[in-house]
């Protein structure tokens, strides 16, 4: 990948946040009106709004609130004024209202959209972080993403090389994972010591970065009870257990390979600040039973804070007017405080021994 392109800097008196809507036909319009509804959160950041005036009004109306943004015409005539949001329009859906409840192309287009204007105001130094609503990754995909996910497409847009990883937050405990959104049938085989390095050394960074001067960091096991001695698979004696080594040798207090089916009990405990896992659900499913509605998704290793609530964008209840918004407004103070301070990178690219 090329050398990451430099990110211009312009200093602010508030943090300045991209917000967008997330995937129209989900809960996402009702979630970004419903918290930028609330007064303290236009008080405490300058927020850019990016839109399609029809997903907006959609949104207002299922929420049962109206906002009184200030309009921009484009990127380059774009003004911030306290208390209230700026607005881009942007006729995505060309006036049709979003079918709801669905993942359909309309709708992963205008998100996949809003997305790529959002990641253009960074790169042109106008915000500080981007906050968005719950998208659907198969909606995006049809809208015309053909990265991973939104993580590595934005990676690709930052020109970022190295390691990324999305980080999950319920409280205090947070968690990142080698593998992400891969089928499960692949994820033995992309199990590295590199992997497992990188996901503790740019979690570790994240967490000192938020306060914490020496993260404690339980490693899991990818085999039913972290292999068994190898009876149950070898990764955690040829893989996972000499890269936890490196990474003590190097001052990491990290600790593991854990048993997959027991680490997230010391964890809720205290025991810990973070837990790696091996692939997706290994940690989603932990974290999101200990805190679904307050859950935060955070991609880590790009140039500005970017985040997300951990819940998805709920087809099923989608227009009911009763989504829950305080997985994004804990995304949303979290954007604020890590927009105040420098920005989490991804770690330098390691060699495998």
């Amino acid at each position: 990948m090329s050398t990451p392109s430099k990110i211009p800097t312009v200093t602010s008196a508030k943090p300045r946040i991209a917000v967008l809507l997330g995937d129209p036909s989900g809960v996402g319009p009702e979630m970004a009106v419903k918290l930028l509804a609330r007064q303290r959160n236009l008080d405490a950041a300058r927020v850019l709004l990016i839109a399609d005036p029809v997903v907006l009004a959609a949104g207002e109306r299922i929420a049962g609130a109206r906002l009184d943004p200030l309009a921009a015409e484009s990127l380059d005539t774009l003004r911030f004024e306290d208390g209230r949001p700026s607005l881009l329009a942007c006729d995505w859906m060309e006036g049709a209202e979003p079918v709801l409840g669905e993942s359909n192309e309309a709708s992963g287009r205008a998100s996949f959209q809003a997305l790529e204007l959002a990641t253009a105001a960074v790169r042109r130094g106008q915000v500080d972080a981007i906050l968005f609503a719950p998208l659907n990754k198969h909606s995006l995909r049809l809208g015309g993403l053909v990265h991973e996910d939104e993580l590595r497409y934005m990676q690709a847009r930052f020109a970022v090389p190295g390691f990324v990883c999305e980080f999950n937050l319920t409280g205090a405990l947070w968690t990142s994972r080698v593998t992400s959104h891969i089928p499960l049938k692949d994820v033995a085989s992309h199990i590295t010591g590199e992997g497992v390095r990188d996901a503790v050394k740019i979690i570790a960074a994240a967490l000192r970065q938020s306060g914490v001067a020496q993260p404690r960091i339980a490693v899991s096991g990818l085999n039913p009870h972290a292999g068994d001695g190898g009876s149950i698979g070898m990764e955690e004696i040829e893989i996972i257990g000499p890269a936890i080594e490196k990474l003590r040798a190097e001052g990491y207090d990290a600790r593991g390979p854990f048993s997959p089916d027991t680490v997230f009990i010391g964890a809720r405990r205290g025991d810990v600040d973070a837990v790696v896992s091996m692939y997706h659900d290994q940690g989603q499913i932990a974290m999101k039973l200990m805190g679904f509605e307050q859950g935060v998704t955070l991609h880590g290793g790009l140039p500005v804070p970017v985040a997300t609530s951990a819940s998805g964008s709920a087809f099923d209840i989608a227009g009911q007017g009763i989504a829950q918004i305080e997985g994004l407004q804990q995304a949303f103070d979290l954007c604020l405080r890590m927009a105040s301070g420098a920005p989490v990178r991804a770690p330098a690219a390691t060699a495998e021994a």
